[in-house]
Parts: structure tokens; C-alpha cells; sequence
């Protein structure tokens, strides 16, 4: 596998840049937009919510009004298969003195969002749904918000960002604590909005009152998108891999921590640490692997990478450990159990624990009939097994991976062509 190459608009980065516009005063620009399905359920959740946006490809604009701004929906709004859309609407629906209903699809139905409801109805928030809002789909009705001091049992970026969203327009300073750090890219959106948030260790807190005002957001390449590549070229013979503008926000990089530990091939090439999301190149050869652990307060800096870094100690001299990783069992799917029973279909020496896996390898892969179960990251994983697999593999419910990677498989035919 050879060539230089440019992964999809990051998606964590792409849905805060459409709801962060919908929240401000005035026109925002986003460049470099995912055009996954995830991201557009979130440009149509805020239309519904009476917010102008146009979009021409990766180009979008979003003419803000303010919180204020936005109006009671005339329908349900259906946030898909995108757990970051409904988080992060949850909290800025708690701010809004309307009636809203939120939905998802069968994947979401089955994601706790109690994590997020119950700091919300603890602000004010008045919130039912399955099991006490529990699961979808949700009603809420927001409004008079008071900011409290939030301890979280998790460190989820979705969970920390959906309740400083709520504290926009909460009485007094809303603050929340996690056992780790989670991705920051709230924290940072927010500031180039022109929002002070302040951040003391793992606390980040906001005061209520402050006004969003727009401004022209350029969204880099997703490393959560890179990641397959970046594996897919260690792993496969005689490959020289670049890819172009890759966020390398802090973070996120745990991925490139990792392969680094494991004895990969790859360099980092013309950083930008100046931009307020930075960014670089990174290139790729094939390598030698070695086991190693994975645990700790690096997982919530790779959660959504493990699945590939399975694959990856398939192919790694030695027994790779990963552990305090239970946060995967929420995901799309159960990550563990998917990972671990469509690798074994394959030959790998995986095993499931309680809040991880065990791999031993390296170990010969053969092609099988394997399945992504819906979740677009499992579905990318298998691909790019299938590329080392002797023989025949077929992927069942490969339409997922458009969530957060439309284009995957012609960019993956390309560089073995």
C-alpha cells in the first residue's frame, strides 16, 4: 500500500463547528466539514430547530441568531446513529424554555443517556423518556438552569460537553470534573467563539451569560480516520503511507503513542501547533511490531482506535494487554465482543476480558465471511484485516462506515492499485 493521501474532515471537530455556529451571532464558515452521515444528522437537527444553514460539499454556512435564536421544532428530531449529536443537543435543549423530542435509531435506543440526563435535570432540566430518560427517545423542556459542580463518573468528552452547553445560559458558574481527561475540543471551540472557559486540571468550568459570536472554523483530517491507514501501513508489506493535515489535538494523539511504543514506522511532518485545532502530517512504513499494554489515562485519548490497534497486535510479536476500556461496551456495538468474535473468525489469538482484550501474535489471518454488526469502526477495522487475510473475506453491513467515512474503500483500492 503506497500514496499520499487526505481522510475525510474530522467529526468531533465538524459537529461542534455546525452547533456552535447555530449557537452564535452572525455568519460561520466551516471548511473541511465530514459529509458523513452522522455530521448531516446534525446540520438537520438544527434546521428543524429553525437555524439557516447551507452547505455546497465540505463547505458550510450557518447564519446564527443566538441561543436565543432557536425556535421549537414542528417534528421529532432524529439524530440518527450519532451519539455525539444527541449529547451535545441534550445540553443546549436544556437552555431553551420549549418542548423538544429527540430520537435515534436502533443503535441509539440502546446508549446510556442517563450520563447526560441526570446532571441536566440535577440543573433544572425537565427531562422523561424510557426508564426516566434513560434511553430514547427523550422529551425535554429546558430553561432556568442553575450551574452546578458536576463530578463525573466517566471521562466522556460527550458527557463534559453536553453540560458546559447547558451552563451557557445557567445561573451562576457551571463546573465539571473527570477521573481523566477527555478530548478538549469543546474547551477550545468554545474559546474561539469567544467564550471564556476556564480550565483548572481535570476541572472546566463556564459562567452563564456569555453570547457565542461567529467566526470561520477550518476543520483538519480526522486521526480517527488516519488511524486505519496508519495501521493498514505497518502491517502491510512494502507500504510507504502520508497522509496530509491530520489533527494531532493533544487529545486524540494516544493513537500515535501507541503505534510509537509498538515500534511503528511513523513521522510526524510539518506540525502546526499555532492553529487553535493543530494539525500535520504524518507518514507511515511498514514495521515490526511489538506487544505492548494499553491502559489507564491514555484509553479515553484512543477509545475510538482500539478497535484498529486490536488488529494491529494481531500482527505484534507478543501478548498485548488492553484493559480499562469498558467505555467500549457502550459504543455503537459492544466493541469488545465485536472485535474479539469477528478477529476470531479471521484466525487471531484474541481474547475477551472484562474491560478489554488479550492478543497474542503475530498471527496468520485467513479471509472469512465477517460482519460490522452496524458499527462503522468495526466495519473499517475488517477492511483493512482483510487487505493482510490470505483468501476471500466478505463484509456484511458495509453502509455503515458512510457515518464517519464515506469514500473509505475507494481511497483503500487506490493506494493497493
Amino acid at each position: 500500500m503506497n500514496g499520499t493521501m487526505k481522510v475525510p474532515g474530522d467529526k468531533s471537530i465538524s459537529h461542534r463547528s455546525v452547533m456552535f455556529g447555530a449557537l452564535a451571532h452572525g455568519k460561520t464558515t466551516v471548511t473541511g466539514l465530514l459529509t458523513g452521515d452522522d455530521c448531516l444528522s446534525t446540520i438537520e437537527c438544527f434546521q428543524k430547530l429553525g437555524v439557516e444553514i447551507k452547505r455546497d460539499g465540505e463547505y458550510v454556512e450557518i447564519y446564527g441568531k443566538g441561543l436565543e435564536g432557536l425556535k421549537e421544532p414542528t417534528e421529532v428530531l432524529n439524530v440518527g446513529n450519532s451519539g455525539t449529536t444527541i449529547r451535545l443537543l441534550l445540553g443546549i435543549l436544556a437552555n431553551l424554555p420549549f418542548h423538544t423530542t429527540v430520537i435515534g435509531d436502533e443503535s441509539i435506543a440502546k446508549r446510556p443517556m442517563g450520563r447526560v440526563t441526570l446532571p441536566l435535570k440535577e440543573m433544572g432540566a425537565k427531562i422523561d423518556g424510557r426508564e426516566d430518560g434513560k434511553f430514547t427517545p427523550i422529551s425535554i423542556r429546558g430553561g432556568n438552569l442553575r450551574g452546578i459542580n458536576y463530578q463525573s463518573p466517566v471521562a466522556s468528552a460527550q458527557v463534559k460537553s453536553a453540560i458546559l452547553l447547558a451552563g451557557l445560559n445557567a445561573s451562576g458558574i457551571t463546573s465539571v470534573t473527570e477521573p481523566e481527561d477527555s478530548r478538549d475540543h469543546t474547551e477550545r471551540m468554545l474559546q474561539a467563539f469567544g467564550c471564556n472557559v476556564k480550565v483548572d486540571g481535570l476541572t472546566k468550568s463556564i459562567e452563564g451569560g456569555q453570547k457565542l459570536q461567529a467566526t470561520a472554523i477550518d476543520v483538519p483530517g480526522d486521526i480517527s480516520s488516519a488511524a486505519f491507514f496508519l495501521v493498514a501501513g505497518a502491517i502491510v508489506n512494502n507500504s510507504s503511507i502520508k497522509i496530509k493535515n491530520v489533527g494531532i489535538n493533544p487529545t486524540r494523539t494516544g493513537i500515535l503513542d501507541i503505534l510509537e511504543k509498538m515500534d511503528a514506522n511513523i513521522t510526524i511532518e510539518n506540525a502546526n501547533h499555532e492553529a487553535s485545532e493543530p494539525y500535520a502530517d504524518i507518514a507511515v512504513e511498514t514495521s515490526n511490531l511489538q506487544a505492548v499494554e494499553i491502559s489507564g489515562d491514555i484509553i479515553p485519548r484512543l477509545i475510538d482506535e482500539i478497535p484498529i490497534l486490536a488488529l494491529a497486535a494481531t500482527q505484534a510479536e507478543g501478548t498485548t494487554i488492553i484493559k480499562d476500556a469498558a467505555e467500549l461496551k457502550v459504543k455503537e456495538t459492544n466493541r469488545i465482543d465485536t472485535v474479539v468474535a469477528e478477529l476470531k473468525k479471521m484466525g487471531a489469538n484474541i481474547e475477551a476480558t472484562e474491560d478489554g482484550m488479550k492478543i497474542t501474535g503475530p498471527t496468520k489471518l485467513h479471509g472469512a465471511r465477517v460482519s460490522s454488526h452496524g458499527d462503522h469502526r468495526i466495519g473499517m477495522m475488517l477492511a483493512v484485516a482483510s487487505c493482510i487475510a490470505s483468501g476471500v473475506t466478505e463484509i456484511e453491513n458495509t453502509s455503515a462506515i458512510t457515518i464517519s467515512y464515506p469514500g473509505f474503500f475507494e481511497q483503500l483500492q487506490a493506494l493497493q492499485s
